[in-house]
């Protein structure tokens, strides 16, 4: 599927461990996806639907999240070495042990989110909005 196209009226994906290495997937209705361990590297997300989607092991190397919205999604392990997520809302995502090397975060929303193991000090100073629970 490298590469491929997909409509703006996708529906889901559930396949674990997809290989989707460079899809265009801009504006993709990814809700609750099961995108376990998915060869994601250099995708197109921007502005797709990933709330509740377990992204657990996923490889995000270099892909475009901009504007993406991964509310509550499962990021548990997963690569998001140099990816682009800004103004991303990752609310109440997780993020727990997540490589988040390099990864644009200007104006991406971590309300809630569990960044445990994560330097919270690196992350505000590549501009991501962080607001712990109460």
């Amino acid at each position: 599927m490298d590469g491929k196209r997909f409509p703006n009226g996708i529906v889901a994906v559930e396949k674990q461990k997809a290989n989707l290495r460079g899809a265009n997937l801009y504006r993709a209705n990814l809700e609750r996806a099961d995108l376990t361990d998915a060869n994601l590297k250099g995708a197109n997300l921007e502005r797709a639907n990933l709330s509740g989607a377990d992204l657990s092991g996923a490889k995000l190397r270099g892909a475009n999240l901009t504007g993406a919205n991964l509310t509550g999604a499962n990021l548990n392990g997963a690569n998001l070495t140099g990816a682009n997520l800004q103004g991303a809302n990752l609310t109440e995502a997780n993020l727990r042990g997540a490589n988040l090397t390099e990864a644009n975060l200007r104006g991406a929303k971590l309300t809630d989110a569990d960044l445990s193991g994560q330097n919270l000090d690196d992350l505000k100073s590549r501009g991501a909005i962080i607001i712990t629970g109460q």
